[in-house]
């Protein structure tokens, strides 16, 4: 079995890696430390967000699928999807971060 790496652990070199880039993000809602689900919303502001969910692929690599499909939607449509997430998971992360690229801090393959 592959070691990986705690959601904590992981939630604070993302912040860490946005504090860098002077990409402003916040923790909207903390999980589990060791194993919760971790869900991202980029906030485009303009151009809407865009809601990514960590996945495994069948290789078990870390990808990231994009929730609300492949356009970004309104930020009402993403923060009701976000809730419909906790509500089903009480142990996952919420991530916001204020940009619209992904790209710019997630090494991640997007699918």
């Amino acid at each position: 079995m592959e070691a990986r790496l705690k959601s904590a652990i992981w939630i604070r070199a993302l912040i860490r890696r946005c504090d860098l880039a002077a990409i402003p993000v916040a923790v909207l809602a903390r999980g589990d430390d060791d194993a919760g689900a971790i869900l991202l919303k980029f906030n485009g502001r303009d151009t809407g967000c865009l809601v990514l969910a960590q996945a495994r692929g069948n290789d078990g690599e870390l990808l990231w699928m994009k929730a609300t499909g492949p356009a970004p939607v309104a930020e009402a449509d993403a923060d009701a999807y976000i809730e419909r997430q906790r509500r089903r998971d009480p142990d996952l992360w919420v991530v916001e971060i204020e940009n619209a690229s992904a790209g710019t801090v997630i090494d991640a393959r997007i699918a």
